[in-house]
């Protein structure tokens, strides 16, 4: 029996890994040979680091551990990520929140000093040119980070908004951190670890809460989010101290805080339900298709003066056509582009993002179907190579989160 069970767990993790990389490699934007490489490239190919393309740069895919165990480990302990292929920026100058509200649908300008959301860029049509989570440093300071992916384009086109803007007279400016690398600390260690390298007081620093401070000595933006939906920081750090950074934090843990790379940090983001920008977000998705209403301020709702508005202000009013949607399967894992059936055998919709989930054992997967077949327990029929298998329609996030917040 203990044969049997390992070698299910040999070929999970193998299948795991094979899925994970044909994901990332799909998301390359880049031939081998232009590849960029982070600060810590050198770091993660003397640890093992089994290096992929992904969005232009050459990243960890996993460890000398498997996906499967580095996926349980952030949870039971914690995971180190090297996720400075996103692009961060600064916006500045007295008009930097009116300008930017004008290209997210977020209330920015409702937040306190030192505190951040989930929000999306819109286009025209009301579709998403790519989430961000965004902070109010100050009144006159924002700090965003982009997807790596979307990079190219978001740079561009908050670049020609700002052109016009400007010529109207509008008080902003910008700067592109790239001298500046940022870290994900994420799990229930997290904190207890980064404690020991700062001084700041990380028990009165909730989810979404930014703030500048040392760390080690090394002057660093910290923010307590992440996206694996456990509790944890990004960090932000000048590109000189990234790697000594890395090992003081891998050193303070114990050993139980592990390097961790992109096929785990896409398992733990699918168990917490959220989305990736290109699988489950795309330009033809609107955030309330996506769920995302609630990122929407009630505010914005009533002035409407963003990207697309109109077509979004519809929606929540009406009722969008389709909706993101999770669920749990039979058989082998949906992958991107299943087709979802009703009992009927009709088509209702498409499978965006799945796989085999580590924590819960199970087959778990999102995707949009049509209005109406969105409830929680509907039953459908998932398409895995032409073959239908059992899925039903499951509340997200699948694993419960564990976001630091008061009580």
């Amino acid at each position: 029996m203990r044969g049997g069970l390992w070698q299910f767990g040999q070929t999970v993790t193998k299948r795991l890994a094979q899925a994970h990389k044909k994901a990332v490699t799909r998301r390359c934007f880049s031939s081998e040979g232009d590849l960029k490489k982070t600060a810590l490239y050198d770091f993660h190919v003397a640890n093992g680091g089994k290096m992929v393309p992904f969005a232009g740069w050459s990243m960890p895919i996993q460890y000398k551990d498997s996906i499967m165990d580095s996926t349980i480990n952030c949870r039971e302990n914690g995971s180190l990520f090297d996720v400075a292929h996103m692009c961060g920026l600064s916006l500045k100058g007295k008009d930097c929140i009116p300008f930017l509200e004008k290209l997210v649908v977020g209330d920015i300008a409702g937040l306190s000093p030192g505190t951040g959301t989930l929000s999306v860029f819109t286009n025209e049509k009301g579709g998403t040119i790519d989430d961000s989570v965004i902070t109010k440093v100050k009144d006159d300071h924002i700090y965003l980070v982009v997807n790596a992916g979307c990079r190219d384009k978001d740079l561009a086109h908050i670049e020609e908004h700002m052109k016009a803007f400007k010529s109207k007279g509008g008080d902003v400016s910008w700067h592109i951190h790239d001298e500046r690398s940022l870290l994900a600390l994420q799990g229930p260690l997290a904190a207890p670890v980064l404690q020991q390298l700062t001084k700041y007081d990380l028990s009165k620093f909730y989810f979404g809460q930014f703030c500048m401070t040392d760390v080690s000595g090394f002057p660093c933006y910290l923010t307590r989010t992440g996206y694996t939906g456990e509790d944890g920081f990004e960090i932000s750090v000048p590109d000189e101290n990234a790697v000594e950074l890395a090992k003081l934090i891998l050193e303070k843990s114990e050993g139980k805080v592990r390097l961790t790379g992109l096929g785990a940090r896409d398992s733990l983001r699918l168990e917490a339900g959220l989305c990736l920008y290109g699988n489950d977000l795309e330009q033809h998705i609107t955030p309330v298709e996506a769920g995302l209403t609630w990122a929407i301020g009630k505010r914005r709702r009533a002035e409407g003066n963003f990207l697309g508005a109109e077509v979004i202000l519809k929606q929540i009013a009406d009722g969008p056509s389709i909706r993101r949607v999770g669920f749990i399967s039979s058989g082998p894992p949906a992958r991107g582009h299943s087709e979802i059936q009703n009992e009927k055998g009709e088509n209702i919709g498409e499978i965006t993002s799945g796989g085999f989930s580590p924590c819960l054992k199970k087959n778990i997967a999102m995707g949009y179907v049509k209005s109406g077949n969105h409830k929680a327990g509907t039953k459908a029929s998932i398409l895995v190579r032409g073959k239908p298998y059992e899925g039903v329609v499951t509340k997200m996030p699948f694993v419960p989160t564990k976001y630091y917040k008061p009580t």
